[in-house]
């Protein structure tokens, strides 16, 4: 296939989340909130949370310096809130991690050049470097959600 640098990027990212979501669906909440690897504490719902926040993070605040709150609080506090699923609500993870996403697009549609910068707390970052970021965070956590997924129900494959 042949597709320009921009296309290739946003296509993989696309792939990415289209996977994440393909590994939870057709679970039930508690599926969804269950510890299915021991000892992890990883369940699905803890990575769509953390997708939603990381996509809120790399996009709206470092490419597009909003001042936006995290996504989830409580009692773990900062970055682990994202994986604190026992009483988190499927239906509103789901939907902010979604709206997210299209955020995503708008703001990486934004920009003219993969290589147009930002300066983020003294660091200049790129939009190349942000997709080829998210691509990477996204896979790393899919490869969790495979043995979630497994674990749960025995469903295997992309």
């Amino acid at each position: 296939m042949e597709a320009d640098d921009r296309t290739s990027l946003t296509s993989f990212l696309d792939c990415q989340r289209a996977t994440l979501a393909l590994k939870c669906r057709g679970l039930t909440a508690g599926q969804l909130r269950s510890r299915a690897v021991p000892p992890s504490t990883l369940t699905l719902l803890g990575l769509v949370r953390h997708a939603a926040s990381v996509e809120r993070s790399w996009f709206r605040f470092v490419l597009n310096a909003e001042d936006v709150p995290t996504l989830w609080t409580g009692e773990a506090g900062g970055a682990q809130a994202d994986f604190d699923v026992e009483n988190a609500d499927v239906d509103e993870a789901f939907a902010a991690w979604q709206e997210e996403c299209a955020r995503s697009r708008a703001v990486a549609s934004s920009f003219a050049s993969l290589d147009d910068t930002v300066t983020c707390a003294g660091a200049t970052i790129s939009l190349r470097f942000v997709l080829t970021h998210m691509i990477e965070e996204y896979a790393r956590h899919n490869g969790h959600a495979d043995l979630l997924r497994e674990s749960l129900d025995g469903t295997v494959g992309e």
